[in-house]
């Protein structure tokens, strides 16, 4: 196989930047769909059924259908709908919001099931009210359990952040496409890409894990 290094050193510069999209589009789109998820996943549990109906509708939509097709939906359906025109980075972080929104708020009500309801009849015997029981007693337990899987989902997206190079979002897989089509080569833009990702989820591993062991020894 004839391996051209030189080619890779000259889109060196361009998969930095697209390493930067990457990360920038991922942690956006974890970040702001956990706080989206943490919503979705109280209206989940609520005992409400005009909350909890809707809350399951968004995540059976979400779960049940391809990224892809969100990510298509959200770029060329949502944005031109809400804002008159569309961009690629703000539709991908959009996108990734809304599926990472689905999966986290089934990780907060797994975590926050996990929690022996004695806890909460014990705070609310104090006087502590839902909100209190909640911030105080059931949530700082729940989270170190959740950890994993959060660690799991943000993997998974960074992972996943690939196909948003199909809106032309300049992320790694944007330009591998775009060395392929100039050198008409395979092997040179593909395996950067993926050594690229891998050194990217490797350290993200590596780190979820030393967060998990400190929170567990708190």
């Amino acid at each position: 196989m004839d391996f051209k290094f030189d080619i890779i050193w000259d889109y060196a510069p361009l998969f930095w930047k697209g390493t930067l999209y990457t990360i920038l589009i991922s942690i956006s789109g974890v970040a702001l769909g956990s706080i989206l998820g943490l919503f979705v996943g109280f209206g989940k549990m609520s005992r409400r059924w005009y909350l909890r109906w809707p809350m399951q509708s968004y995540i059976n939509f979400f779960r049940g259908t391809p990224l892809l097709v969100q990510i298509y939906i959200v770029h060329f359906g949502l944005m031109p709908l809400l804002l008159g025109k569309t961009n690629s980075i703000a539709a991908a972080i959009t996108a990734l919001t809304l599926n990472a929104a689905a999966y986290t708020a089934e990780i907060y009500r797994a975590g926050i099931q996990s929690i022996d309801k004695g806890q909460a009849e014990a705070a609310h015997s104090l006087g502590m009210t839902h909100f209190q029981t909640m911030r105080f007693i059931i949530l700082p337990q729940a989270i170190r359990r959740m950890i994993p899987a959060f660690g799991n989902e943000f993997i998974v997206l960074v992972k996943d952040s690939s196909l948003t190079a199909l809106i032309t979002a300049p992320e790694i897989m944007y330009w591998a496409g775009v060395m392929k089509g100039q050198y008409i080569r395979i092997w040179e833009p593909y395996l950067t890409a993926a050594f690229i990702y891998f050194i990217l989820t490797y350290s993200l591993s590596k780190l979820l894990n030393w967060i998990e062991r400190k929170a567990n020894r708190q």
